[in-house]
């Protein structure tokens, strides 16, 4: 059973996600504890709601120094739009979602609808997302899980975002089990 904490940024769907498989038992993860760097973030309302600690912390150092309280062995980034730089103990213990199939679109600047607005651009027939561990570069650490959507010609950007996030719903949580079965070493093993 993996304790993890939640970063995030915005509506918390992610945050929603983990909760609901908590509860009926397909996601072998504990929240610990919910930060955001955004302070009137959505995520931070419904942590609370669940009765999660939710806090506000604008960066890394003072995130940090939030999770130095709490027993976790997981980070979760879950929508959430900065490069984080986790304590040294939790430095491969990083989990991220990115919104394509990495290596295409991902890198600075490629975040939520401007992937998916670069995927209809390319004239793309298939998307999806990567559940990676995070490092100091984006999107670079190595890959749990990826999951594929394919995609029409007449789909917009809205369409293909719908697309990959229900896919998201899926891949993130079994990418969490995945590092509790094999370890998070396993992963950074592989590549």
């Amino acid at each position: 059973m993996r304790r993890m904490a939640v970063l995030l940024s915005g509506s918390g769907r992610t945050l929603d996600n983990f909760h609901q498989r908590i509860q009926e038992g397909s996601l072998r993860a504990e929240i610990q504890v919910v930060i955001a760097n955004v302070a009137d973030a959505l995520g931070l309302e419904k942590a609370r709601r669940y009765g999660y600690p939710a806090f506000h912390a604008p960066g890394n150092e003072e995130t940090n120094r939030i999770l130095a309280d709490y027993n976790i062995d997981l980070i979760a980034l879950a929508g959430y739009l900065k490069l984080y730089t986790p304590p040294p103990a939790l430095a491969r213990s990083v989990l991220n979602i990115h919104p394509s199939l990495i290596p295409s679109f991902c890198g600075p600047g490629f975040y939520g609808h401007h992937v998916h607005e670069a995927v209809k651009a390319r004239g793309c027939m298939v998307s999806g997302c990567t559940v990676h561990f995070a490092n100091e570069v984006y999107d670079e650490g190595p890959i749990v899980v990826q999951k594929c959507v394919s995609l029409e010609y007449t789909d917009t950007p809205d369409d293909i975002a719908d697309k990959v996030f229900a896919v998201e719903c899926e891949a993130f949580p079994e990418a969490i089990n995945r590092v509790d079965e094999l370890g998070v070493d396993f992963f950074w093993n592989r590549v």
